[in-house]
């Protein structure tokens, strides 16, 4: 008879904790939550918003003409691809910027030129193009995980910048759904040979959005997409996809870890632990990456004895995804050494200062935001 009766309670319990789970709003990891250092000072001045970026999304390859690949630069693609697509790398790194200069000096100027940017392009439907090509989603995707990364920081901030410009944020929190809907449309349903970094940067930006937006369904579609990465991963810590890229696998398999890293760190605050997918991929996967740095021949033998191409490596940016590695694995004493050593990391593609959201008691002093990639 007990067991009978406790089938009905145990259901019950499940659904309650079920609906418990889908009620509840979704949050940034704890750093995000930092208050505005107010200091003295005046803010610069509020420059012309770029351009709302309203066209198709059909831009050039920067390896136009490469081979299967994809490593070979085109300079004169490139050329054409920075100049067309330059109003939406402007927005990128301009409210990055505003966000963290207002975070650090607590200058209300910064803040509102930096909504005042953003409400422009919601306002505008910027971005939302249904024409478009794999640069100009690519595109889509990054600009969307920029500004909801470096919008997160405002909405979250005990400070509570926000409260003061309901509107403005409820129209950027709307356009950032509606980009949200078409990066999920944009980068669904791809065979398995296509998915690769691309895929794991419009899972970070459906992410930040989903978290801005307080939206299950792009939360839930971020975290799927992870799954599907881990399961990429194989026993050596290998992205087979990215191994493609010959001579620049081992700095494609560093540039897949940034997205891998934040989804990550964003579940985890949200009660989702995804380190223990596929056997540990992710810790698996940044090892050998850390392991490439130091020794890069197994990526040359990998990668159809390719010796491999370094020069991304030599930028610290490009290593960022440290500052939520630390904070998901226990990093040994000497990886953090490193990492101050080569921090504070400031990616605009990370929605900005990473190390302060990460890392607080490394006081940024670097003025850049990560160099474009």
């Amino acid at each position: 008879m007990k067991t009978r009766l406790a089938l009905p309670c145990l259901l019950g319990s499940l659904l309650l904790s079920s609906a418990v789970h889908a009620a509840s709003a979704l949050v940034p990891p704890k750093g995000y939550y930092a208050a505005v250092e107010i200091r003295k000072g005046e803010a610069q001045a509020c420059q012309a918003v770029p351009e709302p970026y309203t066209g198709e999304l059909v831009f050039r390859s920067k390896y136009e003409g490469s081979d299967s690949a994809r490593s070979t630069l085109n300079k004169k693609a490139e050329k054409a691809f920075r100049t067309k697509t330059k109003p939406i790398t402007e927005i990128e790194r301009g409210v990055s910027r505003m966000v963290m200069r207002y975070m650090e000096k607590g200058r209300t100027g910064e803040l509102e030129c930096a909504l005042a940017w953003l409400d422009a392009w919601a306002e505008d439907d910027a971005l939302l193009s249904t024409e478009y090509n794999h640069t100009g989603k690519s595109m889509r995707k990054w600009a969307l995980g920029s500004l909801a990364g470096a919008y997160l920081r405002l909405k979250f901030s005990t400070s509570q910048p926000l409260a003061a410009y309901p509107e403005q944020a409820k129209r950027i929190e709307s356009w950032f759904a509606k980009v949200g809907d078409q990066v999920i449309k944009d980068w669904s349903d791809l065979p398995l040979k296509q998915i690769n970094n691309h895929s794991y940067w419009a899972a970070w930006s459906v992410m930040a959005a989903g978290v801005a937006t307080n939206s299950r369904p792009l939360f839930d579609w971020a975290v799927e997409q992870f799954h599907i990465a881990a399961k990429q991963v194989d026993p050596q810590g290998f992205l087979p996809n990215e191994l493609k890229r010959r001579q620049r696998a081992l700095a494609y398999h560093n540039y897949a870890l940034p997205p891998l890293m934040m989804v990550a760190a964003f579940a985890q605050a949200n009660g989702v632990d995804l380190r223990g997918d596929n056997d540990g991929a992710l810790g698996r996967l940044a090892g050998n990456v850390l392991a490439g740095v130091e020794d890069p021949d197994p990526f040359a033998e990998r990668a159809g004895d390719e010796d491999q191409d370094m020069e991304d490596l030599e930028t610290d940016a490009k290593f960022s995804w440290l500052e939520p590695y630390c904070a998901l694995y226990a990093c040994s004493p000497a990886l953090r050494e490193r990492k101050a050593e080569m921090g504070p990391f400031k990616n605009f593609r990370l929605g900005g200062d990473v190390t302060r959201i990460f890392d607080p008691q490394e006081k940024p002093s670097k003025s850049t935001v990560g160099k474009r990639d």
